[in-house]
């Protein structure tokens, strides 16, 4: 089952990236693939990931502290989740 993801950080893309990867891995994701997206101009980017438990879409944005969360949905939830985040970037 995929799993969807929301985490808030205190930096920028970069430090995003580090972290959602550093959760994932705590979590007990082995990150096999990744891709990370973003705009310069928007709070917020997604990291959809290729694990060992199954496909993982992270959806982070910037805030004063760190927060992280994971939940198992459905494919069709999951594509909806994706599909909508990088149509929101791209600014479809």
């Amino acid at each position: 089952m995929p799993t969807i993801g929301f985490a808030k950080i205190n930096g920028g893309p970069g430090e995003a990236l580090e972290f959602v990867l550093k959760k994932l891995k705590e979590e007990g994701y082995e990150v096999t693939f990744y891709r990370h997206h973003w705009a310069g101009d928007m709070p917020f980017g997604l990291v959809i990931a290729e694990t060992n438990k199954g496909k993982v879409a992270v959806r982070w944005y910037l805030g004063k502290d760190f927060t992280f969360k994971l939940e198992d949905v459905s494919e069709e939830a999951f594509e909806d989740f994706i599909g909508e985040t990088l149509d929101y970037i791209g600014g479809d």
